[in-house]
């Protein structure tokens, strides 16, 4: 398995497939400070948004939940009931911040690697109840790095803290003489300033976790080149791969020889079933050449491939089969058909100045030798 490969072995960049298999298996990257990040940013904005109505409604539902009838005071379970009450309505005032937070974490989660749920990730492995590599886990070096990442992810937000813990100290001695209203107002401000550093501070150690954790996955799923070779090959066994890569290359195959129709001087057809495009260039002293050949919708692409670049097109059933079935593509054509060919190029050739002349050409009809004429499956007549 490439898990089992060690590390400075795998030189090679993942495949499509090994980056398959490890979505499959679960193994996708994640940033666990983006969704913090993603999540402080969300919270505050709604704060923000929303604070002035939601403090507007806390401070009236505590307001009236500490009024008690005169018929109240007796009851033995008063208290209870009123911080229930409270409690109760306090949840509801602050369902749209939660559902705002559930669905930003969930987004901020997939934001890299995308939504991914693997059962193979949760299905019961033995081997994760081997304490033995239980404490691997944990004290292995990715543990390891992890660790080292939330001690200096705590020490900086601290460190933050602290300084505005210090920033803020005249101030802070300052709210015990102050009445309550400009009190609370004062320390909402330090409180939300010191909120929206410790977010942008998040959002620093963020931007510098996610493309570190896409090198570190990218790192993981290296390969060897053992690994490479061995992937291709087991591709390239499979009968559907075969298949497919058979059709990708007829495909192309077909693409090329419809590029070459163009510059065809005829196109010998039957007229439905077959055609046959061939090239012939006078001054030299080579055979025509097959260019494009077809049957079914191959053969009337060709067809309509000529009529569209103004290639010359000729019923002659039997010559189109002869050629079909004993030339190659890009080969010249059979010494015995030289002179039935050679009577269509003519016909061809003379064309336009038969036309300027304001004459008629009468269509070629050339004997096919009796080893060339085949039926519609090729067979010999």
């Amino acid at each position: 398995m490439a898990e089992d490969t060690p590390e400075e072995e795998k030189t090679e960049e993942p495949t499509a497939r090994r980056l398959q298999k490890a979505r499959e298996d679960g193994q996708v990257p994640r940033s666990q400070e983006l969704g913090v990040a993603a999540v402080m940013i969300s919270s505050m904005s709604a704060l923000y948004l929303m604070g002035g109505w939601l403090i507007g409604n806390l401070a009236d539902l505590f307001a009236s939940g500490f009024i008690i009838e005169r018929r109240e005071i007796y009851s033995e379970n008063l208290g209870m009931v009123q911080f229930a009450d409270i409690g109760k309505e306090s949840f509801f005032l602050i369902i749209p911040l939660l559902v705002l937070t559930f669905f930003v974490a969930i987004l901020a989660s997939s934001a890299m690697g995308g939504l991914n749920f693997a059962w193979k990730a949760i299905t019961p492995k033995g081997s994760k109840l081997n304490p033995l590599n239980g404490f691997k886990r944990m004290f292995g070096l990715k543990a390891l790095v992890e660790l080292s990442k939330s001690i200096l992810k705590f020490a900086l937000v601290a460190l933050v803290l602290a300084y505005f813990v210090y920033d803020f100290s005249d101030e802070l001695v300052a709210l015990s003489g102050m009445a309550i209203q400009p009190a609370l107002v004062a320390a909402g401000e330090m409180i939300g300033l010191t909120t929206l550093v410790v977010t942008a501070t998040l959002v620093l150690i963020a931007a510098i976790d996610v493309p570190f954790q896409a090198f570190e996955f990218n790192k993981r799923m290296r390969m060897t080149k053992q690994e490479v070779k061995d992937e291709y090959k087991d591709i390239e066994g499979r009968p559907e791969v075969k298949a497919q890569i058979r059709r990708k290359q007829r495909e192309m195959a077909e693409q090329r020889m419809m590029e070459q129709v163009k510059d065809a001087d005829v196109v010998i057809t039957n007229p439905e079933h077959f055609s046959v495009a061939l090239v012939y260039d006078p001054e030299s002293d080579g055979a025509p050449i097959v260019v494009a050949k077809g049957v079914d919708h191959v053969a009337l692409r060709i067809r309509n491939e000529a009529k569209e670049h103004g290639v010359v097109q000729v019923e002659i059933p039997p010559l189109a089969r002869a050629l079909y079935f004993t030339t190659e593509i890009d080969r010249t054509i059979p010494e015995e058909l030289y002179y039935a060919v050679a009577q269509v190029i003519a016909y061809v050739f003379s064309l336009a100045s038969v036309r300027r002349d304001g004459q008629t050409a009468g269509k070629p009809n050339p004997e096919i030798p009796p080893e060339y004429r085949f039926d519609a499956e090729g067979n010999p007549e």
